[in-house]
């Protein structure tokens, strides 16, 4: 209750200006000049303001850059694996221009699955993934598939 009481009045006594005087000169004794405060004359700071605003331009530019080639290679993705599209990767290529693309390492990962893929769906890929298959575990596999097509058959016909 003391603490309560003591900053009201405090507050109200300041209000009136017998204890506030302090605050106000410090505000006086900062200069209104930005370019006075950083010790510079108003040329070389308007020329460092023109910098800032040059190098955040660029910044901003790679960054959207980067932005744009990572929702390229997310749009790879989603056609690869047939994922629906996603508006905010195509809005965010569209905003970078044309010249986005994968990068050269991500475009030479692509082209070795690529050939992966195409390996593994050719006869060839197939014949051999068949050699690496253990036979007795293929055998095992189509009995339990013909046992479980015979019950099938018994169960739904009377005559078996």
């Amino acid at each position: 209750m003391a603490f309560l009481m003591k900053s009201m009045l405090s507050n109200q006594v300041k209000n009136l200006g017998l204890g506030g005087g302090g605050e106000e000169n410090k505000e006086e004794s900062t200069p209104s000049d930005p370019a006075a405060a950083a010790g510079m004359t108003r040329e070389e700071y308007e020329e460092y303001q023109k910098q800032m605003v040059e190098e955040k331009m660029e910044r901003d530019a790679a960054f959207a850059q980067k932005k744009a080639e990572r929702a390229c290679l997310r749009v790879h993705l989603r056609e690869k694996y047939r994922l629906p599209k996603s508006e905010l990767d195509e809005n965010q290529i569209q905003m970078a221009g044309d010249d986005v693309g994968l990068p050269e390492d991500l475009q030479k990962m692509v082209a070795e699955d690529q050939v992966e893929e195409e390996d593994k769906d050719s006869i060839l890929g197939q014949l051999q993934s068949i050699q690496n298959m253990d036979m007795d575990t293929i055998k095992e596999k189509a009995q339990a598939t013909f046992m479980e097509m015979k019950q099938a058959a018994e169960q739904k016909c009377c005559v078996m």
